[in-house]
């Protein structure tokens, strides 16, 4: 069906009045009815992200509805003879908490047992709701970091982690075959029942188990935090004060909900501007450190004093290296560290956490793009325990009483290792530095390219293709010596030809490996019309003294990368 002929079907039952009124209007503007028609918006690898609107290429209560119908028959169908329990949480995203009522609604009629937050929550706090109550599933409204018109649909499973294969793929097939007119709107009242204090004091307890430190003077120690409009504006101060860290300054333009994102941009903690205010309050006060989350509280900003006592945002495998070493140091001082522990990252992240891992005898496990990965593998190896996980798109996890990436327990950890420096005379840009003294100079870029056309994802998926069918043989006149295709799942040799096979599961990903052990990585983003371009180059470095040299080096290397490297 063309865009036109999907609209029709939405002017008629099962679709509410207000809905089939507006559905007339999109009729009239070509553009927008082809933008909300042309496609059904896809339930992808962990879930559904979208443009908010009508239709079926948009978020929208029928959407979801169809998701979470498809959803509650499958639960009946793998868990028929069980109490079926399911948590919702929601952000501070525009219309998440109608959605959120939405979802409850469709669940409870298919006589499923709701538990849901009354006002907004942090996407790990759902996380650990589900381990929590012992549910068997787990729903969060939230589209991240997205831009303000976004809204998504993430469903977590009852280790506390995102779905992963095979039960993406069939619940996706469930939701699918599901009809519009079957979805169950009704509520069964008795079926929902509203969960916060307990939760949130069980919450707080738990991050501070996980990531705090019997460590002097926290008092001293001065933190500016912004919530950028997000959910977490109540639960890292009260974090942070249980924790014994009381000279908190939060940035009150950000500190209200607010799914427009008034004053930024972007609400990625990743995106420098989204931090500007933040910084600025700490110029004027001299603190010590800024702390900056997402919407949802998963992913966190930080942004450090460097030797000029200027202000810089440390990416995010900087973060996850010295939130690493830090906990890995603590923990060594209590129990003897061996291969019966592992700490975790991505395909795309700094490798340096190998040989982090290497220097305190443990394991460093590498999994695709993506967290629900590194959750995984906690089940995978239940006979090694889990201490940290990370990843370069500003995600981080302590320990396994939580299954997804924590802003707000890892936002603790960083507070205590900066005050850890401070007792002691040092930084954490020196105590960043040091790593890479120790573990090799890794310096990494991210090359995030939109294609927002009509036919983006046309491009994006011939560039893949090019890439593919004419793989360079030089970046910056360095010779690539491995191409690994995950696609295939075969890694390719170039000077031997010699092909071997890949262990990870299948996915869009290509990685050349060149003579010099720098790393090249391109994909298409899982949940935006973009490609992107991961750079990975690295040197030896023997002296603290040695840093600014080398830093420049890198810094030219990679732009040299960069200018070969788009297509």
């Amino acid at each position: 069906m063309n865009p036109f002929e999907k609209s029709i079907l939405w002017v008629e039952k099962p679709f509410d009045l207000k809905t089939r009124a507006q559905v007339l209007e999109i009729q009239k503007k070509p553009k927008l009815l082809h933008d909300s028609f042309c496609k059904d918006l896809e339930f992808g690898t962990g879930g559904m992200r979208g443009i908010m609107g009508i239709g079926s290429n948009r978020i929208n209560k029928y959407t979801i509805g169809k998701n979470t119908q498809g959803l509650s028959k499958y639960l009946q169908k793998i868990f028929h003879k069980e109490n079926i329990k399911v948590v919702i949480a929601y952000d501070s995203r525009n219309n998440s908490k109608k959605l959120s009522k939405v979802v409850a609604n469709v669940l409870s009629a298919n006589k499923i047992n709701v538990y849901i937050f009354t006002t907004l929550r942090p996407t790990p706090e759902l996380s650990f709701a589900i381990k929590k109550l012992k549910a068997h599933c787990g729903i969060v409204l939230t589209a991240s970091h997205n831009p303000s018109e976004y809204n998504g649909y993430k469903i977590y499973w009852k280790d506390g982690g995102q779905i992963v294969p095979p039960q993406d793929q069939e619940i996706a097939n469930e939701i699918t075959s599901t009809d519009f007119n079957e979805i169950l709107f009704n509520p069964i009242k008795k079926n929902i029942t509203y969960i916060d204090k307990v939760i949130d004091d069980s919450f707080i307890k738990t991050s501070c188990k996980l990531a705090d430190f019997s460590i002097a003077n926290k008092k001293s120690f001065k933190i500016v935090f912004t919530p950028i409009h997000g959910t977490t504006f109540k639960l890292i101060p009260r974090i942070f004060k249980t924790a014994g860290f009381t000279n908190i300054h939060i940035v009150k333009e950000q500190t209200t909900p607010d799914g427009d994102f008034p004053t930024v941009e972007s609400p990625n903690p990743e995106d420098p501007e989204s931090l500007k205010m933040a910084i600025t309050l700490a110029e004027s006060i001299n603190a010590d450190i800024v702390i900056g989350t997402d919407p949802d509280g998963d992913r966190l900003g930080i942004a450090i004093k460097n030797e000029d006592k200027k202000f810089i945002l440390l990416n995010g495998n900087q973060i996850m290296i010295i939130l690493t070493r830090f906990l890995l140091e603590r923990k060594s001082e209590k129990i003897k560290l061996n291969n019966s522990y592992f700490i975790a990252s991505t395909i795309v992240s700094s490798p340096m956490m190998l040989n982090l891992a290497k220097e305190f005898n443990i394991n460093c496990r590498i999994g695709l793009t993506g967290f629900k990965w590194i959750a995984k593998m906690i089940t995978d190896f239940p006979n090694e325990k889990f201490i940290a996980g990370g990843e370069e798109s500003n995600g981080f996890l302590v320990g396994d009483l939580l299954r997804d990436k924590d802003a707000l327990t890892s936002s603790l950890l960083a507070c205590n290792l900066g005050i850890f420096l401070k007792n002691n005379k040092s930084s954490i840009h020196k105590y960043l530095i040091e790593c890479y003294v120790k573990y090799g100079f890794f310096k990494e870029k991210l090359i995030s390219i939109n294609k927002n056309s009509e036919k983006g994802l046309i491009e994006i998926s011939n560039i893949m293709r090019s890439y593919r069918e004419s793989p360079p043989k030089y970046f910056s006149n360095i010779m690539v010596i491995t191409i690994e295709d995950y696609l295939t799942g075969e890694s390719k040799n170039t000077l031997s030809n010699k092909i071997d096979y890949l262990t990870l599961p299948k996915t869009n990903l290509l990685r050349f490996i060149l003579e010099d052990n720098s790393m090249i990585s391109i994909r298409p983003s899982g949940t935006e019309p973009k490609i992107k371009y991961y750079i990975s180059v690295n040197k030896k470095m023997s002296s603290i003294k040695n840093y600014n040299k080398l830093n420049s080096e890198l810094n030219l290397k990679i732009e040299d990368i960069k200018k070969g490297l788009i297509k």
